[in-house]
Parts: structure tokens; C-alpha cells; sequence
């Protein structure tokens, strides 16, 4: 642990994943829920036009501590050769908000997001699922294919991709990391029993119908109401479990397009909560989809894995 200017420790990228790995980053978001947290509390995400860019504002509270998230997010860093989205996340204890600890912010939400999806995979899809499917081939996609790894035994990964080079980055780096994955096509949805997309697409990935009875999608790729990866037709005849109703509403356009084309209501949108303590069970009589856009919560509950003792 390294110290900021004015001594505030900084845990960096390679200290967080020391001491949380993708099954401790489970551990935390589960066993907040499962300790009663209401993500219903938690404050909306807050966006804020900054330089050739804007910034992401996510406060939250739990327990006995307090933690904000400063994610700007810069279009055109790619071609600069920097990262697209650069986040710094700032620890306090709840009862005086002094800060305490500065994390790597970007490093956090590479394990709060896929771990959030596999605590919601692990209940929506069926015990014996072993064949993935992934639609993306960038980090989420990889950390993705992990946390499913880590819940499920899988037999088969296929990743789906527009840029061949990437995709075969993707798995070259799974193998890295012990899991066997091959290039997928559309076609594979049809056999599979859990799909992650992760992608930047503002339209749909692939035709809603392909997707079989039973099985689990789980689609993160953004949180902006008017982007989607699956179609309407699909939201509608799925059981649709979502971080929290208003959230989903706000940020996910998944649910909001599906609202407007008439294949979905609110009334129909079932929380991660409820489903982790149990209230709701996975159906096999339909898909079963999760659609996470990310929530302030998810950082706190992973950052006060790396916290100090108050």
C-alpha cells in the first residue's frame, strides 16, 4: 500500500487484486444482500459534463462505511492510447466521514460488475448449466467468463466478437488464466445455457428467440436508457431480474425500450435483493435475464474487502 501526498493510503490495481479475487468479490456483494442492504437506498448514479468528456458520481452507504466512486469517462482516449473510463474510489468510516483509504477505482469495478451477474447468475441459471456464451471480447468479457467459471462447471465457452484480433486476445487470455474458450457465432446462443453480453452495441446482439426456455442472460454493456443488447421480445417473455426497479428505468434501456414497445411493464421487473434472499426462484418455463447497469452499493460492499479495521 502506497501513500497519496497528503498520506491517505492509495491501494493500487495489483493490491486489490491480491487481497479480493473474483469468489471474495461474490462473497461481498452476496453477503450484503443477504444481510438485508436495500439497493432501493442507495443514491442514483450522478453525471456531470466535464472537458472533452463527463464524469460518473456514485456515493454510497453501508454498514460502517461510506464510499464515493469518480469515474470520468473520455471517448476519445482510445486513439490517445489511454483508457476510456479511469475511475479513483474514496473510503470513510460512516460515523465521522473521514476518509481513509483511496482504492484503484477502476480495478473495483472490474470485480464488483462480474460479480454482481454471477451472484444473480448462480440463482437464475439451472444447476447443471455448463455451456457459455459471451458477447464482447473486452475486460468485462473476460473477468465475465471467470466469475461464471467460478459458480458453474463449464464445458463449453464460446466468445462472439466484431474484431477477430480481439476476440482471440480474449481467449489467449482465458487460457492465461486456466479456461479453455473458443470464437463463437450468433448460431451458438441457440444451445446455450448461460450468455453474457458485454458490448458497447446500442442495438440488439442477436434475435430474443434463439434464447431456449431455462436458460440465463445476463446483458451489463451499458447503463444509458437508450442503448440495449436484448430485444424487446425477449424482455417480455423472460423473467427480468434487475438491480433495483427505478435504477433499471433510469439506466437501462434493455428495460426502457422494452417498456415502450409494450413487450414489458415495471410491475414485471423483479429485484436482485429479493431473488438472493430467496423470495423468487429461477423459472424454467421461460429465459430467465438479468440486466445490470451497475450500482454505487456494489463498489462500497467490494471496497471494504481491502478496508482497514475501524
Amino acid at each position: 500500500m502506497t501513500q497519496t501526498p497528503t498520506g491517505l493510503p492509495f491501494v493500487s490495481a495489483e493490491e486489490v487484486r491480491e487481497r479480493i479475487g473474483p469468489k471474495r468479490a461474490f462473497e461481498l456483494i452476496e453477503r450484503a444482500l443477504l444481510d438485508g442492504f436495500d439497493p432501493s437506498q442507495d443514491p442514483a448514479r450522478s453525471h456531470a459534463g466535464a472537458g472533452d468528456g463527463h464524469l460518473l458520481l456514485m456515493p454510497s452507504t453501508l454498514g460502517d462505511w461510506v464510499g464515493v466512486k469518480v469515474a470520468s469517462v473520455s471517448p476519445d482516449n482510445p486513439a490517445r492510447d489511454l483508457p476510456r473510463i479511469q475511475a479513483v474510489y474514496l473510503l470513510m468510516d460512516a460515523r465521522t466521514l473521514t476518509p481513509r483509504l483511496m482504492v484503484d477505482g477502476v480495478t473495483l469495478t472490474s470485480l464488483r460488475t462480474p460479480a454482481t451477474s454471477a451472484v444473480a447468475a448462480d440463482r437464475l441459471a439451472a444447476p447443471e448449466a455448463s455451456r457459455l456464451v459471451v458477447f464482447g471480447s473486452g475486460p468485462q468479457a473476460v473477468e465475465h467468463v471467470v466469475a461464471v467459471a467460478g459458480i458453474r462447471e463449464l464445458t463449453s465457452v464460446r466468445m462472439v466478437g466484431r474484431t477477430p484480433h480481439r476476440v482471440d486476445a480474449a481467449i489467449s487470455e482465458l487460457a492465461g488464466r486456466g479456461i479453455t474458450a473458443e470464437t463463437g457465432t450468433v448460431a451458438d446462443v441457440a444451445e446455450a445455457d448461460i450468455v453474457v453480453c458485454a458490448t458497447s452495441t446500442k442495438d440488439p446482439l442477436f434475435d430474443g428467440s434463439l434464447v431456449r426456455d431455462g436458460a440465463c442472460v445476463v446483458a451489463i454493456g451499458s447503463h444509458q436508457a437508450d442503448r440495449r443488447e436484448l430485444d424487446a421480445a425477449l424482455m417480455g417473455r423472460s423473467l427480468v431480474v434487475v438491480e433495483e426497479s427505478d435504477a433499471a428505468l433510469r439506466e437501462c434501456g434493455d428495460v426502457v425500450i422494452a417498456i415502450d414497445e409494450g413487450t414489458l411493464t415495471k410491475a414485471d421487473l423483479v429485484g436482485i435483493a429479493p431473488l438472493v434472499r430467496g423470495e423468487v426462484t429461477r423459472r424454467t418455463d421461460r429465459p430467465n435475464v438479468f440486466k445490470g447497469s451497475g450500482m454505487s452499493w456494489e463498489d462500497l460492499a467490494v471496497a471494504v474487502g481491502v478496508a482497514p479495521t475501524l
